[in-house]
């Protein structure tokens, strides 16, 4: 089982230094477009290794990638150097878009070229119209976007948080856009089968509850910039995480984001995730509202990738 990480900035390594302690793949390839940087990093993780499951990880270039069954793709621009730190810019991470394609239009076909047979995860900011272009380039569908398995683990925490119990007796999940148009489904949200707004204290505002979780959730990555110039931690565990269920076959269903037909684009919804990428996607019970939203988001993507052409 061997993975391969593209482009070692701060989310590069978060997501090399995962799939390592977690013991994620039996060989790690790690490229960088500066290959001292990417010599650098492994010789770091190997100091640490011995402590962590075995995996046989090193530095290489884009030919290094062949027999590579994930790559992820990290390079970029971030939202603090591209600017995508407003909360009150609606347009979030998609700011970013247009930059990153040209990364990604001189990356991917070196990627594809080295390791044709690859499932490719997109991990750069913004990863959704990113993974369109991506399958584009590479003219297969084995092409993920971490999408908002985050955006559903940060919900999970806050509620969680506010209402004190574990993150593990939470319930909820995000859907559509990893970015501002992204979806809460409150109607299914449940501590232990209980609905959230029956598990409040007595006496509490549930429109007040709402409004406050879903502005942490959404601008969770803008918080952690202005404390630490990049949000780069939880996502890559969740590379991590992702690329485990893929390696393994495992069939684990996560909101993680695939090209839908239904909607023109890649989204997120539960998706089942295997060996070849995402065999089949669910689409949830949701409220009219939840509904109405998921279709507004599908459309600023499909606007979105428009962008990549």
């Amino acid at each position: 089982m061997k993975v391969g990480v593209v482009g070692v900035g701060r989310v590069g390594a978060a997501c090399a230094l995962s799939l390592v302690v977690r013991g994620s793949a039996r060989e790690a390839v790690i490229v960088d477009r500066t290959r001292a940087r990417a010599r650098a990093v492994v010789t770091d993780l190997r100091y640490g290794a011995p402590l962590c499951p075995e995996v046989a990880l090193r530095d290489g270039d884009y030919a290094d990638l062949a027999g590579a069954d994930l790559v992820m793709l990290t390079a970029g621009v971030n939202e603090k150097s591209g600017g995508a730190t407003d909360r009150n810019d609606r347009e979030g991470r998609l700011k970013l878009l247009d930059t990153n394609v040209g990364v990604f239009k001189d990356m991917v076909p070196k990627i594809v070229a080295a390791a044709p047979a690859a499932v490719l995860l997109v991990v750069t900011d913004p990863p959704d119209p990113l993974a369109d272009l991506v399958r584009r380039l590479a003219g297969h569908d084995r092409v993920l976007s971490t999408g908002t398995l985050l955006d559903s683990l940060r919900l999970r925490v806050h509620l969680a948080e506010r209402l004190q119990v574990s993150p593990a007796s939470v319930e909820a999940q995000v859907v559509g856009e990893h970015g501002t148009s992204e979806v809460m489904l409150w109607s299914s949200a449940r501590v232990s089968g209980v609905p959230i707004a029956e598990a409040l204290p007595a006496g509490s505002s549930f429109d007040d509850f709402r409004k406050s979780v879903e502005r942490d959730v959404r601008y969770a990555n803008i918080t952690i910039i202005e404390g630490n110039a990049a949000s780069q931690f939880g996502i890559g565990i969740v590379s991590a995480r992702i690329a485990e269920a893929v390696l393994r076959d495992e069939r684990a269903v996560l909101p993680i984001g695939v090209y839908n037909a239904k909607y023109g684009v890649t989204l997120s919804l539960p998706s089942v995730v295997g060996r070849e990428g995402v065999n089949r996607t669910l689409e949830p019970a949701m409220s009219d509202e939840e509904r109405r939203a998921l279709d507004q988001g599908a459309e600023v993507l499909r606007q979105a990738v428009q962008r990549t052409s």
